[in-house]
């Protein structure tokens, strides 16, 4: 078996070449200190002032600049078979990872990471947007949320759940990504419960229920951070 790039026991932020701000960089290294990047997303990083421990990628991207500053901790991955994002979390042992920048602009871009996401469920991996935090949706799962709040599902392939606490049940539903989905549904009890029949669907929340999701996600997860950065 390869030994991966990243193994440690705290969460990992991975920042990608997509639009990353200071404020969602701080937010998220609190939460997940060890910081990687894939890719030209390391220039991002530098401009912030969060230096990368490791850069994961096919080096299309980075910045002459960048390999510069990060010399030693660059590891080029030439094949081109996978997306940067992929190479990244099968390089990466962690309770979690928080990923930042990886939609970018571009639609097919934001597709092959959704299409990562449903197939490297070896540990769990969030997305956090300027409005959203999306991750894969285990088996089980309880997130405690408010009345009224925004809780999306969106397949990627053929699934069927149960729900309880929200306000249009999905009990017997057939998902399907050209099929029935289920964005905008609304949360109607504190506690939120889903299980699905097997993998495929993804969670969208709104982004300051990223501590919620953690929670949801990651055993003993207790939150990390300044209290005031909670919930931005």
């Amino acid at each position: 078996m390869t030994q991966p790039i990243i193994e440690c026991s705290e969460g990992v932020t991975l920042v990608a070449g997509g639009p990353v701000t200071r404020r969602d960089l701080s937010l998220a290294v609190a939460r997940a200190p060890r910081l990687v990047a894939a890719d030209g997303g390391a220039d991002s990083a530098l401009r912030l002032g969060f230096p990368p421990e490791a850069v994961i990628g096919d080096m299309d991207s980075l910045s002459d600049a960048g390999r510069q500053a990060l010399a030693g901790r660059v590891h080029h991955l030439a094949e081109q078979e996978t997306t940067d994002f992929d190479k990244c979390l099968r390089n990466i042992h962690a309770p979690f990872v928080l990923a930042l920048g990886v939609a970018g602009a571009r639609i097919d871009h934001g597709l092959a990471v959704m299409n990562v996401l449903v197939r490297r469920t070896e540990r769990p991996c969030l997305l956090l947007g300027p409005q959203d935090v999306v991750f894969h949706a285990p088996a089980e799962i309880s997130l405690r949320m408010s009345t009224g709040e925004r809780l999306s599902l969106f397949p990627l392939g053929p699934v069927t759940g149960q729900s309880e606490g929200l306000r249009w049940p999905i009990d017997g539903i057939g998902f399907a990504p050209d099929g029935r989905i289920g964005t905008s549904n609304e949360v109607s009890a504190p506690e939120v419960r889903l299980a699905f029949d097997g993998p495929g669907m993804l969670i969208i929340l709104p982004r300051n229920r990223l501590d919620a999701a953690l929670r949801a996600l990651v055993p003993g997860w207790g939150g990390r951070g300044p209290r005031s950065a909670r919930g931005r």
